[in-house]
């Protein structure tokens, strides 16, 4: 089974939120709703789909998880966007 396209993942204007707020530093997923008009179980959904595109990390810590970016997602992203400045 391939991975979930990045590119569908950013897609989303509420994914895009999310990661903006992760690239500020690793949140809950009650830090990421509280910022949001969405319940928890929605922004979990979310973070399932850039979790398997491979753009953020979880790691438990006690009951929680915690969310980050995932550098080595977005430089996957970086390398096909960069052929387009290579000409």
């Amino acid at each position: 089974m391939t991975a979930p396209d990045p590119f569908h993942a950013i897609g989303d204007p509420t994914r895009r939120h999310i990661l903006e707020e992760l690239r500020r530093g690793r949140k809950t997923v009650n830090d990421l709703a509280a910022g949001l008009p969405i319940s928890r179980p929605a922004v979990s959904q979310h973070l399932k789909i850039l979790l398997d595109a491979g753009l953020v990390t979880v790691t438990a810590s006690g009951t929680k998880r915690i969310y980050a970016m995932n550098d080595k997602g977005f430089m996957r992203l970086n390398l096909w966007l960069d052929q387009f400045w290579k000409v």
